[in-house]
């Protein structure tokens, strides 16, 4: 279609006889907001929500339908999707009355099952997430797609990949500023009137209400909480006086995370931050190591044992802001220390320096539980090759610990027997307290550098193997799906059935796309793989995150440009580039990557990364610029996608790098229903 297009009056019943905005901004608008829309929902609910850090990409596969069944519902409806507005506002009220967080009585079992929790059951809310994140997300979708009809097929998916680069371009400036949800409300309000640009007195009123209880209540949630807003939690805190020792409390989306106590103090309360010093035979502390710094704490215990340097790794740059201002000890004033704000893990990997003593100080991100699919941010840190790392790191003589409260005896055992591998020899065990397992585990770079009160009886067969850097799932015993996720996972493809069949239709609208719903399902699972494995090799931080995603949308964006410029082979021809792809990223592992410095690192990981999804796009791109509808096309493309998101949980047992191999047959189940016009042009 030619851009004469652009003009034609569109039918909606309450938009102008031209949108004042032309189709190809247009786009780019709705695409950005899509994303950014997306990107808020999943950072939003997760800080208010405990229960989603059960089901890390709950809000994430909501999404992925919402946007399927806005492409599908393009050309089956005249009306202006204000029901996306309206249920948005819904849903951030019932989120902002209804906050699910964690009973401080019964903290401890946050990592468990038996959820001690005030606020609605996960059984009422979650399913009130999914559905409100599927029809928040189906509005700006139906907006996109609107436009896909007024442009060549390749030209509009295009300038969506340049919305959607926009959109995470955005959402990454404002976690970098910091930035509350009431500035994330504003932006999404503003893009409603922008694409919806109401004339009718019915259509002003379904934005202006809307709008303004998004905006209003998230205001009110940033003046009353206040929360400071990291990239990864909403952070609040209490500065407290206990019997004349100050304190400053920090909970993070809900949940006590941790205390910024003067060192003396911390020493006579708890044994635990004792131990680690006391099991070091060489008793030398020229150069420490803190991974999960924190407010300090653990800093300032180091400098009254007598450190002469501490090197502070803490990802989160508002606990590290709040333990600089507030510590009593202020331990970050003193030159003795330097501060490094990245992942624990990312840092073994790149710094070249050796400590006397590595401390792994109570990392734990308190966002995901026990079989979470999804990353934790220390999920790279407990495997054997992480403490294979901190061992590298060490001086003859030194000594490497971590402590926390583990809560199952046999999570104290499995760490235990992982630092054993690493280290060729048993650690010292220190169970400190039965309850809530506060432990102790230390290792030296030898027996002999390492003192322990009492021998640690070593694993049984009941011991959970170590995890490793495939599967970094340390809170999962088995490997297995837990029965959880299998229901929930089951109750959403179900949902999922009926709300595209009452949204769009008969199937069989949809069934020349089959290969290309294959395509999404695939293509999920090998963005997926990639995130994972750059999270890996460069750190799980939330920069990383954002380059890793950005990356993808270029590749992709690549893949476009070149279908639509050049002569690209045939599909065949591409689906053998892309399982020739698959095969190198099978063959290159991430330990050998690892060993590589890092900018040739970097360049080798992005070619074996991106070479499967570039050409798994131009397939896509090819075959999109022939369908006979471009938006059911889409759509199904897109169902997929959430069905990937639906596998990724496979990983659990599998691992990320098998996933590789589920990918290839998927695509080949594409290829095998690839039409025969396809093939043969």
């Amino acid at each position: 279609m030619t851009a004469a297009a652009e003009t034609t009056p569109p039918p909606y019943p309450d938009a102008p006889s031209t949108h004042w905005l032309s189709t190809r901004p247009r786009l780019i608008v709705a695409s950005a907001f899509m994303l950014f829309l997306e990107l808020a929902l999943i950072r939003w609910t997760g800080s208010n929500i405990v229960h989603l850090s059960y089901f890390t990409n709950f809000v994430l596969l909501g999404s992925f339908l919402g946007i399927g069944l806005g492409f599908l519902r393009v050309g089956r409806t005249t009306r202006q999707p204000y029901y996306s507005p309206i249920t948005l506002a819904v849903l951030v009220l019932v989120i902002l009355f209804f906050p699910v967080t964690v009973d401080r009585q019964t903290e401890g079992v946050l990592y468990w099952t038996s959820l001690g929790t005030s606020g609605p059951p996960p059984w009422l809310i979650l399913p009130v997430i999914f559905v409100a994140a599927a029809i928040v997300l189906m509005g700006p979708a139906e907006l996109v797609g609107r436009c896909f009809p007024e442009l060549d097929r390749l030209e509009a998916y295009r300038y969506d990949l340049v919305g959607s680069l926009t959109g995470i371009a955005l959402f990454t400036a404002l976690s970098f500023l910091s930035a509350p949800p009431v500035v994330w409300g504003t932006i999404a309000a503003a893009a409603y009137l922008v694409l919806l640009w109401p004339r009718t007195a019915w259509g002003r009123l379904a934005l202006a209400v809307p709008a303004l209880v998004v905006v209003g209540a998230l205001a009110v949630e940033t003046l009353t909480a206040g929360a400071l807003w990291s990239p990864y939690y909403k952070v609040t805190y209490k500065r407290l006086d206990y019997a004349g020792v100050p304190v400053m409390d920090i909970q993070v989306n809900g949940i006590p995370h941790q205390q910024a106590v003067p060192a003396r103090n911390r020493l006579e309360w708890e044994r635990q931050y004792a131990l680690p010093y006391e099991r070091a035979a060489a008793q030398k502390l020229d150069d420490v190591l803190i991974v999960g710094a924190g407010s300090g704490t653990d800093v300032a215990i180091a400098l009254a044992k007598g450190a002469k340097r501490v090197d502070a790794v803490e990802i989160d740059p508002k606990l590290r802001e709040l333990g600089g201002t507030y510590h009593p000890d202020r331990p970050y004033a003193d030159p003795r220390v330097t501060t490094v704000v990245t992942d624990g893990r990312a840092f073994l990997e790149r710094t070249s320096g050796k400590y006397d003593l590595i401390l792994f100080a109570l990392p734990d991100s308190l966002t995901l539980v026990s079989g979470a699919s999804s990353l934790r941010l220390e999920s790279y840190l407990f495997t054997q090759q992480a403490m294979e790392a901190a061992r590298d790191h060490l001086k003859p003589g030194g000594t490497f610990s971590m402590y926390n409260y583990y809560r199952e005896s046999w999570l104290v055992d499995r760490l235990a027997a992982t630092m054993q591998a690493a280290f060729g020899h048993k650690p010292c065990v220190d169970i400190v307290s039965e309850t809530g397992q506060q432990a102790v585990i230390t290792a030296g770079l030898s027996a002999r550098t390492q003192s322990c009160g009492a021998e640690w009886a070593g694993a049984t067969a009941l011991t959970p193997p170590p995890t490793g850097d495939d599967r970094p799932f340390l809170y999962l015993k088995d490997r297995t799906i837990p029965q959880i996720y299998l229901i929930t996972l089951g109750l959403i493809l179900l949902v999922s059935v009926f709300a595209v069949r009452a949204v769009a239709g008969p199937y069989t609208r949809m069934r020349p796309y089959a290969d290309l719903f294959l395509l999404g399902v695939a293509f999920l699972l090998l963005e997926t793989r990639s995130v994972t494995g750059f999270a890996l090799l460069f750190g799980t931080t939330w920069v990383v995150n954002a380059i890793v995603f950005a990356g993808v949308l270029v590749a992709v964006l690549a893949a476009v440009e070149v279908t639509r410029r050049f002569r690209t082979p045939p599909v065949p021809v591409m689906y053998g580039v892309l399982l020739g792809g698959l095969v190198l990223a099978w063959l290159v592992p991430n330990s050998w990557l690892l060993g590589l410095p890092l900018p040739l690192r970097a360049v080798v990981a992005v070619a074996v990364a991106f070479l499967p999804i570039f050409a798994a796009n131009v397939v896509f791109a090819k075959r999109f610029a022939d369908s006979g509808d471009g938006t059911t096309a889409f759509g199904a493309n897109l169902l997929g996608a959430m069905v990937g998101g639906c596998l990724e949980y496979l990983a659990l047992v599998i691992g990320y790098q098998a996933l590789l191999v589920v990918a290839g047959l998927l695509y080949l189940g594409a290829f095998a229903l690839l039409p025969r016009s396809a093939r043969a042009a």
